[in-house]
């Protein structure tokens, strides 16, 4: 059982989502290994859990644009990275959320 599929002990506050990048297999021709300082990272994540939303100065709640389990495309800058567990996420703000993904 991975930590995505436990009760995450992670929970975002706001307007702040918590994601998982999705990694992509990479086939380099030649046996060219490229270090990890110079792989691109995946602008694109998983969904695993969503704060309760931006409150506006009259007090009210905003929804939040996604739900758990959205495949969405962010910010390329605008995620802090967390390691909980040995397993990498990403901390990002419903503003810097790009789209999602069908």
């Amino acid at each position: 059982m991975t930590q995505t599929e436990k009760k995450l002990a992670l929970r975002p506050l706001g307007n702040r989502v918590v994601a998982q990048r999705q990694e992509k297999e990479e086939t380099l021709k030649g046996g060219i290994i490229l270090p990890d300082s110079a792989k691109k990272k995946q602008e694109t994540a998983k969904v695993i859990a969503v704060g309760p939303g931006q409150v506006t100065k009259d007090g009210k709640t905003l929804p939040m644009p996604v739900q758990v389990g959205d495949l969405i495309l962010m910010d390329k800058y605008g995620a802090q990275e967390v390691t909980i567990d040995d397993e990498d996420f990403v901390i990002v703000k419903a503003d810097d959320i790009i789209a999602i993904l069908n």
